[in-house]
């Protein structure tokens, strides 16, 4: 747990943390809105946390190289979670575009 400092500690677990908070959002705004493709959004959300808490993972455990292939699968995360959120993005795009 060492391997950060407090400062960037503080940042990774408010950046999770909101990130959680705004999918939690997003989830509610779907519900209000009924709009499920506000929903979608939400679920597209969720390859970039499981991200987020890979690397916060690997972290805590002071960059362990015997958790390398956490940094792997944090990738893999990342790029999923970037191509899940721009379709995503898209059916709303459509979607806006659709009821003009």
């Amino acid at each position: 747990m060492h391997a950060l400092s407090i400062p960037t500690w503080i940042i990774h677990i408010l950046s999770v943390t909101e990130w959680i908070v705004a999918i939690w959002l997003v989830w509610i705004y779907a519900k209000v809105s009924q709009n499920p493709v506000w929903r979608g959004f939400a679920i597209a959300m969720l390859p970039a946390l499981v991200s987020a808490i890979c690397v916060c993972t690997w972290h805590f455990y002071d960059n362990d190289p015997s958790l390398a292939w956490l940094g792997t699968i944090q990738a893999t995360m990342t790029l999923l979670g970037n191509c899940t959120l721009m379709v995503a993005a898209w059916f709303l795009w459509k979607q806006s575009v659709q009821s003009r």
